[in-house]
């Protein structure tokens, strides 16, 4: 099963294919247990043109639209999450801001290095006491002549450690609660920046995730992305794209369990003959293709969305809520086919199953998107729901 794409996006594909198998497969398991970004093949994304898939050639991109990147997230994902979410924390949330909200000199001056991987970037919404709440950061930004005085506290950041450049959203009016929030560039050098603990987490251990501090930092005024007090509506339209690539590299980690447990199915024997002859295991491989031709139908058809420029909030929710759920299931389900087997190193399932868990949290947890999702259709007659 493979969804049909355009020439174009399917050539795509096999270079993207070629790159995973020859680059990140033989390091993902090193990198996981060492916990070591893997900054070289990052850069080589970049040199590639694979970080700007979904931006113009004007600003080092290939203009292959959201489609091409749910491509991206979809072979990457098959073999090593944590190359996904750094390049999704640096392509589809950090370059994404500044195509959307950014003028044309903060486009010349950074998507272009951050579309040719000269430049790493993250997003920072996140906070202590704001994650699933975005709408109610504390973090504030004050304008100070020609400078913007950053104080606050983010979490949750990834590529935050590293990255050369950082998307905060930061309180410019607290009388307006969330339409008083705006986005700002800000350099790793900024005076008053500092970068805190690096987690140790659970799955997605090469891909960093840190604290970030702001002690009255300071940066240029030219440096405020999109229109004062636009920060919200721009990070919830970076968001709804996001969700959609994110479905992408659900798809990948599904579609590979799929592929294993065939294989493994089939060479695996119990009471003289493979366990592939058994009812139980059939019904296991029919339930996983059923989830898996689901998915990449919605995930296709809401980069179709995007890419023509239709809105997409409803779409890109039900992506994220259903292809995280389901590849979690397809996981689970593979590790099951695969016994003892399943549970041991040995084999990428247990990598896999760890790496798929934080899905159902980040970029709005699954609760979130069945909330966006009622609240987008209560919107369509008349009823709107009121939180804030």
């Amino acid at each position: 099963m493979e969804y049909e794409h355009s020439e174009e996006i399917s050539m795509l594909r096999q270079t993207i294919r070629e790159f995973v198998d020859k680059e990140v497969r033989p390091i993902a398991r090193a990198i996981d247990e060492e916990e070591r970004v893997p900054f070289e093949t990052m850069r080589k994304a970049g040199e590639l043109g694979l970080l700007g898939i979904p931006f113009p050639e004007q600003y080092g991109g290939l203009d292959m639209g959201i489609t091409g990147y749910c491509v991206l997230m979809e072979e990457l994902n098959r073999v090593c999450a944590s190359h996904t979410t750094i390049i999704g924390a640096h392509a589809q949330l950090a370059a994404m801001s500044i195509y959307l909200g950014g003028n044309e000199a903060q486009k010349d001056s950074y998507l272009k290095a951050l579309n040719e991987g000269r430049m790493f970037g993250a997003w920072a919404l996140t906070e202590p006491g704001a994650g699933s709440d975005a709408a109610h950061i504390k973090t504030t930004a004050e304008r100070q002549g020609d400078e913007w005085v950053i104080n606050g506290q983010k979490m949750w950041i990834t590529n935050g450690s590293f990255a050369d450049l950082i998307i905060v959203h930061a309180v410019t009016d607290k009388n307006l609660g969330p339409r008083g929030i705006s986005a700002f560039i800000v350099s790793k050098d900024a005076p008053g920046f500092k970068v805190g603990k690096v987690e140790d987490k659970m799955g997605l251990r090469a891909s960093h995730t840190a604290s970030l501090y702001f002690e009255d930092c300071r940066i240029p005024a030219e440096n405020l992305l999109g229109p004062l007090n636009g920060g919200f509506p721009l990070a919830m339209r970076t968001l709804d794209i996001g969700r959609c690539g994110l479905g992408g590299s659900s798809l990948g980690a599904a579609k590979e369990a799929f592929e294993l447990s065939r294989k493994y199915m089939v060479e695996r024997q119990q009471f003289g003959r493979p366990i592939a002859d058994f009812q139980a295991i059939h019904f296991k491989l029919a339930d996983m293709a059923v989830r898996i031709y689901t998915m990449e139908q919605i995930v296709y058809d809401c980069a179709r969305r995007v890419d023509a420029g239709k809105p997409a909030t409803i779409e890109s929710s039900i992506v994220k809520l259903y292809s995280t759920e389901m590849a979690s299931q397809v996981i689970d389900e593979a590790i099951q086919i695969y016994g003892g087997m399943g549970f041991s190193r040995e084999v990428p399932l247990e990598r896999m199953y760890r790496d798929a868990r934080v899905t159902r949290i980040f970029e709005g947890t699954n609760e979130i998107q069945k909330h966006v999702i009622a609240s987008e259709l209560l919107k369509q007659i008349g009823h709107k729901i009121k939180l804030y």
